[in-house]
């Protein structure tokens, strides 16, 4: 193809296109939820999001983890990190956050492990599959709830206590001297 041709639009695949507006999105509100400064907006900039990353597994071809990422992470973790944080703020706080001053060591270190993983992305020779590739949503369930029941529960056992203890160490007032009741 001559220098100055335009590829017509016939050419151009329908899940690529959507992959790129997933992708974009994805990466839009990534960067919404570190930057912005009201507290409940990054929470809802995350749950957009988990739904683009959900939408790029589909495109993958694998429902499961899309499902597992819808309920688990915006059904679950987004809303419970919401709850949260409404819970735990008091009427006199600040309600926009504070940037902090390691800002310049943080955006140091983002750069840093981005130049490695732009260098080892560039440095490995990444095979082509002929074909996308399936999984059997099936034996992926049928394993995790058969074999896995167990360490599933204790898990989300575990994970509850977590989210009780910090939010009443969160609560918990402080009195007139400035030490703990």
């Amino acid at each position: 193809m001559p220098i100055g041709d335009t590829i017509p639009w016939t050419a151009v695949r329908w899940d690529d296109v959507l992959f790129v507006v997933l992708a974009a999105v994805l990466l839009v509100s990534a960067l919404l939820v570190v930057t912005m400064r009201d507290i409940i907006r990054c929470g809802l900039a995350m749950i957009v999001s988990f739904a683009a990353l959900a939408g790029i597994y589909v495109m993958l071809g694998n429902p499961l983890i899309a499902a597992t990422q819808v309920l688990v992470y915006i059904g679950a973790i987004s809303v419970l990190v919401l709850f949260a944080i409404m819970l735990t703020q008091t009427k006199n706080a600040p309600a926009r956050l504070a940037f902090q001053t390691q800002a310049w060591a943080a955006g140091l270190a983002a750069v840093v492990i981005a130049v490695i993983v732009t260098a080892t992305v560039l440095a490995t020779t990444w095979p082509t599959a002929p074909t996308r590739l399936w999984t059997v949503t099936s034996d992926v369930a049928h394993a995790l709830f058969r074999d896995y029941v167990l360490p599933f529960e204790v898990v989300s056992v575990l994970l509850t206590a977590a989210v009780i203890g910090a939010v009443l160490l969160a609560r918990r007032e402080i009195s007139g001297g400035g030490e703990d009741k």
